[in-house]
């Protein structure tokens, strides 16, 4: 096994402060926490809560160190497992996580999984400030018959799948069919239809992995139909044009709705591949083959709007419809999990319960992304509310109300993960790794060719 440098401290080297004199207990306090203390924070999850949790504090306080926990062996998280291949720009961001791990006062500790491998009070005991920032790592289900065949797929993990991400790596969805439909109108659903009609040669030169490229080379998929339950002003897509969004909601519903002209049709009728948008249905049973041993169609009730403004809701008319299929991706949401059993959930909104970024009834324990929030937004919404779960925690280290006193940091965890064979991967780790993806990438043109297997990772590192 290929040694690594770790960081020791020895208890004995922590600073030392005087006792403080009688009455003045909170003025110490404060004192201790803003001049002498080095707070020692951690933050779990290195994706861009993460990673933007840990700048804001790097950034605005001049002695704290930050070590950053991450399950997978590799860092990044939603950006490097969520972002379309086809969109390197927004994976620039990265460049940013990098330059904040490389960073003195901040550590890399992927291969850790919290709740498992190591607790959160463990982690309290060792840190002043702990921050969950570990996103949303499952999907809302559909909760309607059929939904367990085959050839059903929530499209988390299709995305998973074409991105590298390692536990969906075994996903081999089925693309023998010629019409597709995705549950959910939100930008993943756009995403995922995306790559299903773009022509192979146009990913060949991106950094999806090369079995998700090898599968729609012989893909059959030729149609895709967006499925939304409610109409064109409420999809959920993002809108990144300088246009009023009521605007370009008219224009895509006429162009949704209403029956083409001759040419029009006759040039759809000619395309090799197609998609097209679907209001006002609401998934209610997934059809089975004849033989009952995969998806065949989706059952669909037609839906009416009722209400106004955030009170908008679809309700079924009593009609229904089937559309043939052999292929059904739910992405219907993103959902969290709860970490351990120590901390606070709320399973039905499926976040950490805080204000503003504060765990309610749990000092010293923060969250910050979806986790805190819910899986809305873009990474630029993710920025935002980092920046503020890391400015509350900053408050509460300068007004006195974190635990005064030096605290081990990661010198406690790592004897704690050493004794239970855990070994985690540094980003100096994580930077040899990178180096052999872009070295794969280099013969085929690509930016990189993602390592999938975390047995081969660790093979590569010595371990």
């Amino acid at each position: 096994m290929a040694l690594r440098c770790w960081r020791w401290w020895h208890w004995s080297a922590w600073p030392r402060t005087r006792p403080p004199p009688s009455g003045s207990t909170q003025s110490f306090r404060q004192q201790f926490s803003t001049q002498e203390q080095t707070p020692q924070i951690c933050v779990v999850g290195s994706g861009p809560a993460g990673f933007y949790t840990a700048q804001h504090l790097l950034k605005h306080h001049s002695r704290a160190r930050v070590d950053i926990y991450e399950k997978q062996l590799v860092p990044f998280g939603l950006v490097r497992f969520g972002v379309a291949p086809d969109h390197p720009e927004v994976k620039n961001v990265i460049n940013t996580f990098t330059q904040t791990a490389r960073s003195d006062r901040c550590a890399f500790h992927g291969n850790v999984v919290v709740g498992r491998d190591v607790t959160v009070p463990e982690l309290q005991e060792a840190y002043h400030a702990v921050v969950l920032s570990y996103g949303a790592e499952d999907h809302r289900a559909l909760e309607i018959p059929g939904e367990e065949l085959p050839g059903v797929f929530s499209a988390r993990a299709f995305v998973g799948w074409y991105n590298g991400l390692p536990e969906n790596q075994e996903l081999a969805p089925d693309l023998s069919c010629d019409t597709a439909v995705i549950l959910g109108q939100g930008n993943v659903a756009l995403d995922v239809a995306r790559i299903l009609l773009t022509p192979p040669e146009h990913l060949e030169k991106t950094d999806i992995t090369e079995a998700a490229l090898g599968a729609l080379r012989q893909s059959r998929v030729k149609t895709v139909w967006i499925v939304g339950r409610r109409g064109p002003l409420q999809v959920a897509f993002t809108i990144k044009v300088p246009r009023p969004r009521k605007r370009l909601m008219e224009l895509l519903l006429r162009t949704a709705t209403e029956k083409p002209g001759a040419e029009e049709a006759a040039r759809r009728a000619s395309a090799s591949r197609a998609w097209g948008l679907r209001f006002s249905r609401s998934p209610q049973q997934v059809l089975p083959s004849a033989d009952g041993q995969r998806a065949a169609g989706i059952r669909l009730a037609v839906t009416r709007l009722e209400g106004v403004g955030e009170a908008t809701r679809a309700v079924p008319t009593g009609d229904v419809e089937d559309l043939p299929c052999g292929l059904v991706l739910s992405s219907i949401g993103y959902k969290s999990r709860p970490i351990d059993p120590s901390v606070p959930f709320d399973l039905k909104l499926g976040v950490i319960p805080n204000t503003e970024g504060r765990v309610v009834d749990m000092p010293g324990l923060y969250c910050s992304g979806w986790v805190k929030r819910g899986p809305t937004g873009v990474i630029t919404t993710t920025m935002t509310d980092s920046f503020l779960t890391g400015q509350m925690l900053l408050q509460d280290l300068k007004a006195g109300l974190l635990p005064s006193g030096p605290r081990p940091g990661y010198a406690a965890i790592k004897a704690l993960l050493s004794s239970r064979g855990v070994w985690p991967i540094s980003f100096s780790d994580w930077e040899k790794l990178d180096a052999e993806e872009v070295s794969r990438g280099q013969g085929a043109g690509k930016p990189r060719e993602k390592l999938l297997d975390p047995q081969e990772m660790l093979r590569l590192l010595g371990r």
